[in-house]
């Protein structure tokens, strides 16, 4: 009695020690090292330039900046034209094969730029099929005809229009799909034709959509190192890697990676201005689907064309292409060596799925039991990563690991006279953190969308019940969220079997996945070897094609109304 009485006046003159939160700590702390790659990359800056640093400003750095602005103004240009007019076409009219062209059009996206590069200059080039049958039908020899040189600036800026258009057509589409007729009518009553309805009414509705979907294919273009360097066109990601591999300047690299993200960062900052900046609202809680307009047989074929074209040069031309140098090569390429490949790239890419699924899971959940204008800010920044180019994040990976490594190893040395190695920087860690660092965004804006689906009663449910955070997080909501976390898997899972920069820097010695065995072949100028690794990951990639061309025809805001008339 008296020992109760003592503990019960401690416990209320003692003052009480507050107990750690260790969801809210745990995303500050992974917020943290994923940033370490950044952090690094900007601490260059203030460094003192070196004798190749300014070598590089002397001869080469105005034409890295002047190619890489070229290359963005031309996609930009090239992914407007056919993302937006494709979307309009196919939401807002009828013509024969519309329903096919609403899913196939995402198709392209399953074509890595390197690969369509590869695979159009095979069939471009002075000995490619399409050149071999002129000569043969006008009997020309060489020098007797001009054809355009594919592996031009020019070249590179249509292989990433090819392949990059979907997501301005698929943010546009969403956002043509979202429009009520009640607001286009207005258009229409004072006279407007269906194109003066797209540009007066239809695209100003739709400029946040399709501002985003351009800024997402210009980081693209930006981070892209397959396609421009097997084009031999000066860009930031090719001199970062020249700088790095060739001239073994590591603090050169990191500023050239410097510059580089001001650019990247220079768009994320202007797409989220331009969501900001949007003045135009449906405030109408009337909702009906726009009536799609019957064409005549003229403008149903030229609609027909239109939707053909970039499917056509973006994936079936490609893939067949592909298909048909892999049925030719498949005795001499696909052998035990070809099935270590696949099992490194497979091994790699669940690796980092798993990882990046688990920690987008953990910070999700963090920001729903704790949020906070801090912890916001920390998921957001930890989910970055996906605008850092692959070059651009190998250096920042390999600096501070190789720096760790080289700690460890002299300490150990010093200690014991036992050599450590490179335990990091020279093994997957390396890979499986920077893959994680870019694609940590793909699962967290998924694993975020599965549990806003998820009540807040629910938690209230479970705690009622005597559960913790975790437990209510492990009985309640994973089971409820086992598609939004298998369609999480699967996004990380094809985006890391398709990275070729920072898999090609930070491998492993003797360490090869399809992605890089398809570059190296190529470089050999050996394409149709390349071609059975090439469509590997081709067909792989139609698996998130298949999962975006399915929620594009999700449920539309406002169908609650009509089901409620």
């Amino acid at each position: 009695m008296h020992t109760n009485t003592f503990s019960n006046l401690a416990r209320h003159l003692v003052p009480s020690v507050p107990r750690p939160d260790w969801w809210r700590g745990s995303v500050l702390l992974i917020t943290l090292i994923l940033a370490l790659p950044v952090l690094v990359i900007f601490s260059f800056i203030f460094t003192p330039s070196g004798e190749v640093w300014r070598h590089l400003a002397d001869t080469v750095l105005a034409s890295y900046v002047t190619n890489s602005l070229l290359l963005v103004v031309g996609v930009a240009i090239g992914t407007l034209l056919i993302g937006v007019s494709t979307a309009w076409v196919v939401t807002a009219t009828v013509f024969p094969g519309r329903r096919i062209f609403e899913w196939a059009l995402l198709l392209p996206m399953a074509m890595p730029a390197y690969i369509i590069a590869y695979t159009y200059t095979g069939m471009l080039d002075f000995a490619g099929p399409l050149q071999s049958t002129l000569r043969e039908w006008f009997d020309w020899g060489y020098g007797d005809y001009w054809f355009p040189d594919i592996r031009s600036l020019w070249g590179a800026m249509l292989m990433l229009t090819l392949v990059l258009y979907p997501y301005v057509y698929l943010l546009a589409r969403a956002a043509f799909l979202e429009q009520s007729v009640y607001v286009l009518d207005v258009g229409r009553s004072l006279g407007f034709g269906p194109w003066r309805v797209l540009f007066r009414i239809a695209l100003p509705l739709a400029r946040p959509a399709i501002i985003t979907g351009l800024s997402l294919a210009l980081m693209e273009t930006l981070a892209d190192f397959g396609t421009v360097q097997y084009f031999g066109i000066d860009t930031f990601t090719t001199g970062i890697y020249r700088t790095w591999l060739g001239l073994g300047d590591s603090a050169a690299a990191a500023q050239l990676s410097a510059m580089l993200l001001i650019f990247v960062f220079t768009l994320v900052v202007v797409e989220r201005w331009s969501r900001r900046q949007a003045q135009y609202h449906n405030s109408s809680r009337s909702f009906k689907p726009v009536p799609p307009i019957r064409l005549t047989r003229a403008r149903a074929t030229v609609a027909f064309l239109v939707c053909l074209f970039p499917l056509l040069l973006g994936f079936i031309l490609p893939a067949l292409q592909l298909l048909s140098w892999s049925i030719d090569t498949a005795a001499d390429v696909v052998d035990a060596s070809f099935f270590g490949l696949i099992l490194n790239s497979l091994s790699l890419a669940m690796g980092a799925s798993v990882i990046a699924l688990t920690i987008a899971l953990l910070m999700a959940y963090a920001k729903r039991l704790r949020g906070n204008a801090l912890l916001n800010i920390a998921v957001r920044i930890a989910a970055m990563g996906y605008a850092i180019p692959g070059t651009v994040l190998a250096v920042g990976v390999m600096i501070p690991f190789a720096w760790i490594d080289n700690s460890i190893d002299g300490w150990m040395r010093e200690q014991f006279d036992v050599s450590t190695g490179l335990i990091l920087s020279g093994t997957v860690v390396a890979l499986l953190f920077a893959y994680t660092v870019r694609f940590l965004s793909v699962s967290v804006q998924t694993v975020e969308a599965g549990l806003g689906k998820i009540r807040l009663s629910m938690d209230d449910a479970g705690r009622s019940l005597g559960y913790t955070p975790g437990r209510v997080l492990r009985d309640i909501h994973l089971p409820i969220m086992r598609t939004s976390l298998l369609t999480a898997l699967l996004m990380v899972f094809v985006d890391v079997l398709k990275e070729l920069p920072a898999t090609l820097m930070l491998r492993p010695f003797n360490f090869n996945t399809l992605a890089v065995r398809a570059y190296e072949l190529a470089g050999d100028e050996r394409l149709a070897d390349a071609a059975s690794a090439a469509l590997s990951i081709v067909l792989v990639g139609i698996i998130p094609v298949i999962l975006l061309s399915r929620s594009i025809s999700r449920k539309r805001p406002g169908e609650e109304y009509v089901a409620q008339a």
